[in-house]
Order: C-alpha cells, then structure tokens, then sequence
C-alpha cells in the first residue's frame, strides 16, 4: 500500500488532519454562508464524549466543514461573511494525562492557526454570542442541520429504521439529537426563527471533490485488498468471523479506524438475507461465500461485493450463475458517463442483457427466470458513497455529473432455492467516463480461482501455530 494518511503537523502528531487543506474547508463554509442572509447564522453541533473505552469519532456534517475530532465541539457560520468561530471544551488536564493531548480551547490561538478558522472560544461562551447576535439583529435565523447526524458506520437510512423501532417501543425516548438541540434553540431564543441547513450540506457533500476523491480512491483499494486476501484465506471449515477479521486487519494496517459499516461475510444459504452479519456459521466445502466490508478511512469509505466458492473452485452450476452477473456488472459500467440518466442505463442494459440470456445455458428454468426476472430491477446502480456507506443523494433520475460517487451492484434471487447472487463496485464519474475506486479486487471467476490458489493470512497463522 503506497498510500498513507498524514497525520503529523509541526511536532503535534495526532491533533488534527491533514486529509483536507484549510482553504478546502474554508471553501465549503464559505459556501454554506452565500447560502444564508446576513440575518442568519449557522450552528452545527459536534458529537459528544463516548461512552465507555471507544475511540472518538466526529460528526460527518461536523468533519467535512471543520476537520475537528474533539468531543463537544461547535461551529458557528456568519451568514454572507463567512466568519467561523470554533467553540471548544477547555484543557483538561486528567484526560490529557490518560488520552494524550487534544485541541482545546485554552490554547486558542494555536488551535485557530491548525484548523483555520477565524476565532476559537471557550464552549461556555456560545450561550452568550449566540444571544449576542439575536440581540443585534433583526429578524435573526438560526440555521442548523435537522437531519440525523452520522456517526461511525451509520447511515441516515439505518438511523431512521433505529428511530422507528424506538417509536414502536412505548418505553424509550426515540427523540434524536437533532430534536433536543432545535428544541433548546427554541425555547432559549424564542424571537429567532430556525432552519434546516441539512439541504444546503446535503448539496454540497453529494458531489466529491478532487481531494475526497483520492481519499475514497485509498478507501477503494483498501477494500479491495482486504477482499482479495479473504479469497486466499478461504478454505472449509474456517468461520465467516475469520475471513472478516482478515479483511479488517488488512484495512486497519492500510490505516483505517475501523468499519465503515457492518461485515457481511455469507456464507451457503445465509446470503440470501441481504444484510446478514451474524458471522458465526461455519464455510462448507461445495458452497459459495458472499462478502461485502469496506473500512472507515478518514472519514470516508467505499463498497465492495464479491462471491467465491468456499474450496476454490466454482461449479458448473455456480459458475454459469456468477458469469452472467458479472456479464451484467460490466456492461453497466460501460454505460456509466457525465450526461446519461442511471435509470435509462439500467433500461439499456437489460436490452443488451436479454440477448445474453438466450445464449446463456442455465441448468434449469428457475435460474432463468431469476435472470429474466433481474432486468426488472432498478436497484443496480445501487445507492451513493461518500462519507457513509449509504451516503446523502439520488442521482438516478437525473444526468450522471462529474464527481458522483456510487455502487454498481447487479444481481439475481432465485427464490425456490433462496440463493442471491450478486457482485460490487464502487465508481466516480469523470469528465469522459467512470473510474471504478475497487476494481483490484478479482471479479472473473477465473481470476478469483487464481488468487485462492495462494497461501493466505489465517493459513500462514495456523501454520505457524502447528
């Protein structure tokens, strides 16, 4: 891996990144301000201290305006004026001492000067500049993203799921931290009125810049290796717990903080559930394994999907099966380019894909009429990636633009053997085309039974124990 993530800045390892440059972030502040009248200001609220012994991680909404990863942390916007200021907890010396040393606000100036903002103060102080501001403006507006906040591996879609099943459950709050911040706004300032700033954020974080995507670029490549050395590590009788726990070694060498979202190692029957992530079933010889796992790489992940047979060698059966998904998967991407309308790309597809259906030998009628049955969907230019898995956006009923960050993902059910069959790649759109961010990883079934012929990690450790 060629690739690393630089976190060093004048002898200060660690207190802030480096993945984006101050005038980046300042641009998209700057952005957000054109957006809002000089009445209005814009507050985004940070995520707070965790609890228990896990490592902090910030906000997307938070991270992508400020770069900052500091508990309690809030960033105000001057509308029209672009003037940010960072409110910070102070020093505290008792975590310094246990954790090591993090932006604060008793070392205002250095921290101003490292993230680039325009002033940096103490968090006790928000309450009064906020009623500051109110007091001397007219018609004031307090502007602040009323959409779920992301954190770690979720995504908005998962959040909302999470809410709803609170809603159902008459003896938990499902109120989210959103509801109790606009709530507090409110009440604290009843003459200033509030807004959503989450579509004017939404709007900029759909379409990836040049820096976000060379960081989804490392993401791409870390997920591919860390599926490529699952192939090689595959054998039966190993666990679906053990082929994550190599791709995630592999990410977090490459250095990742972990998942961007849940593993999904599926093995036999158990990939027919779309989302399984149990992980505790163990690989039969015969079968076929499904892997879907990407890491959290600067705040930013990718998508990956791949099947291979658990001793290294696909079936006629599996094999006519996974081809012409696969067949399906390429002649997506080479549809994708600035301009065309994902949805009318899947219409053209399954009109190429019909004539493949014909000439394709399915040992029974119900694989064909899963294949037949696969032009029909519409989710094969799946969903967009970004800072989550399931990132902000919808871009399949318009033209594809430059910078678009999305899962071609096509695939099959045949529903009288509950057997799913799918594959996946994360691209970009380019000016003339479509970069696929995980295309290292081995796709052809021929290609895949190449890398299983290698000695993988999980064998060179059992090796070793032997």
């Amino acid at each position: 891996m060629t690739h690393k993530l630089n976190l060093k800045h004048e002898g200060l390892p660690g207190l802030y990144q480096k993945s984006f440059s101050h005038e980046i972030l300042k641009l998209r502040r700057g952005k957000l301000s054109t957006v809002m009248d000089s009445s209005s200001m814009a507050i985004i609220q940070g995520a707070p201290k965790p609890r228990g012994s896990v490592l902090f991680r910030q906000t997307n909404d938070m991270y992508y305006l400020s770069g900052v990863e500091v508990p309690h942390a809030y960033l105000t916007i001057s509308g029209q004026s672009n003037f940010s200021v960072l409110y910070l907890p102070h020093l505290n010396p008792g975590s310094e001492r246990d954790e090591g040393k993090s932006l604060n606000a008793s070392e205002a100036v250095m921290v101003a000067e490292l993230v680039g903002v325009d002033a940096v103060r103490p968090l006790e102080f928000l309450p009064h500049d906020l009623s500051t501001f109110v007091l001397k403006t007219k018609e004031p507006r307090f502007f602040t993203p009323m959409r779920n906040p992301e954190l770690g591996s979720e995504s908005r879609d998962g959040i909302l799921k999470s809410i709803a099943y609170s809603l159902a459950d008459p003896w938990r709050d499902a109120s989210s931290p959103p509801a109790h911040f606009i709530d507090k706004l409110k009440r604290s300032f009843p003459e200033a009125a509030v807004a959503d700033l989450s579509p004017a954020l939404d709007a900029m974080r759909e379409y990836k810049d040049t820096t976000e995507i060379e960081v989804l670029r490392i993401a791409g490549e870390l997920c591919a290796q860390g599926i490529t050395e699952a192939m090689r590590s595959t054998s039966p009788g190993i666990f679906e717990f053990q082929l994550a726990a190599v791709a995630s070694f592999i990410f977090n060498q490459g250095g990742a903080r972990g998942e961007g979202y849940r593993a999904i190692v599926a093995s036999g029957k158990n990939a027919w559930h779309g989302h399984y992530g149990k992980l505790n079933s163990e690989l039969i010889d015969g079968e076929l394994v499904l892997m879907d796992f990407a890491p959290d790489f600067a705040y930013y992940t990718s998508d990956i999907g791949r099947m291979w047979p658990v001793n290294g060698h696909f079936s006629a059966e599996q094999r006519t099966l996974y081809s012409f998904i696969v067949k399906y998967h390429r002649a997506l991407l080479e549809q994708i380019q600035p301009g065309r309308v994902p949805n009318q790309i899947m219409e053209n597809v399954a009109a190429q894909m019909l004539k493949i259906i014909g000439e394709t030998k399915f040992s029974n009628e119900s694989h064909k009429q899963a294949a037949l049955n696969a032009l029909d969907f519409r989710g094969h230019l799946s969903h967009p990636v970004g800072m989550s898995v399931h990132d902000i956006g919808d871009y399949r009923n318009r033209p594809l633009v430059e910078g678009t960050v999305f899962s071609v993902d096509p695939m099959m059910w045949i529903e009288d053997e509950k057997t799913y069959i799918r594959c996946e790649d994360t691209v970009v759109v380019t000016k003339d085309g479509y970069e696929n961010l995980t295309s290292s990883a081995p796709l052809d079934c021929d290609e895949i039974e190449k890398v299983m012929k290698d000695e993988g990690i999980l064998q060179k450790l059992h090796g070793s124990i032997a």
